[in-house]
């Protein structure tokens, strides 16, 4: 590493200290009852997650969302939506016992999961940032499906390093940073006829600008591109909570792109289409979504503040 890229001591003893408090909590987790450490994390966060600033940001998605919906009832999800959070960053460490556990995780239409396994196929999974979004890949790689999965680095490296050792104790292997140098490893990999999975319901400067409830935001067109480049079908998938630590996964019927030859047209009427998705997933379970990420344009929150 370059000396111009080297942390100070400082922010070096931040990170370290703060990877040593990640440590305690993974360490505490663990030595708990499943279902006790998912109820912690709501009750935490339910009391702590009004008291932030994110909690405006997660107003101002519901209301752009449901613009219709009674005061009281943005109360009710908002409320709603803070102890699901709770729940998912509470199980994150304990995420290899609940998999673990078949009585705690269902797929439905697994059968497509086992038919990409058994033929080889190599498709593009997509899914967002529903309920304990990290069984979903879990669930791939224990079908026997050879996947690429995507994420983005946190800034500390051992905090970093930690969550990658969290998510090999529940199988999951392969990993393909977002960014440039991520984008060309599932290249290779779909080359290679292997798979690849990411969520796309977060905000991507410079994306393809299509409607998500009605509001033009800039979406990833990656998985879209991918999808038309390899002539492969997109693979929906989603998470839902049944009960406390118990899940649902859906394998969503296949999206097949049309390629006309006008590849930048096909490219935009992928993300419509895949934006179509999430908006369908979200006003199906809305609690389960991840309101707190500023999903629409800036000026969006910016008008919400003035």
């Amino acid at each position: 590493m370059a000396d111009s890229a080297r942390p100070s001591r400082l922010q070096d003893l931040v990170w370290r200290l703060e990877a040593l408090a990640f440590d305690a909590v993974t360490f505490l987790a663990r030595l708990f009852p499943i279902d006790s450490v998912s109820d912690f994390g709501a009750a935490v966060a339910g009391v702590l997650g009004p008291l932030t600033s994110t909690h405006r940001v997660a107003e101002t998605n519901i209301r752009i969302a449901f613009p219709d919906l009674p005061p009281a009832q943005v109360e009710a999800l908002l409320r709603a939506q803070w102890r699901a959070l709770g729940r998912w960053a509470a199980e994150f460490p304990i995420l290899d016992k609940i998999i673990a556990d078949p009585s705690r995780v269902e797929v439905v239409n697994a059968g497509r999961l086992e038919a990409i396994a058994r033929n080889r196929e190599s498709v593009v999974f997509i899914s967002g940032h529903f309920s304990s979004m990290e069984i979903m890949p879990a669930v791939i790689i224990h079908a026997g499906i050879t996947c690429q999965i995507t994420y983005r680095a946190t800034n500390n490296p051992h905090v970093d390093a930690r969550i990658r050792k969290s998510r090999f104790r529940y199988g999951v292997r392969l990993f393909a940073p977002k960014g440039g140098d991520g984008a060309r490893e599932l290249i290779r990999a779909l080359a290679r006829g292997e798979c690849v999975a990411l969520m796309n319901d977060q905000k991507f400067n410079g994306g393809v600008l299509a409607p998500l409830f009605g509001v033009d935001c800039h979406t990833a067109p990656g998985p879209s591109s991918f999808a038309l480049r390899f002539g492969i079908p997109l693979v929906p998938m989603s998470v839902q909570r049944i009960h406390k630590a118990h899940f649902r996964v859906v394998v969503h019927e296949d999206i097949r792109l049309q390629d006309t030859g006008d590849r930048n047209a096909d490219i935009v009427a992928g993300v419509r289409r895949v934006n179509a998705f999430m908006e369908e997933r979200i006003r199906d379970r809305p609690e389960e979504w991840f309101w707190v990420h500023k999903r629409w344009p800036n000026e969006v929150y910016r008008r919400d503040r003035s």
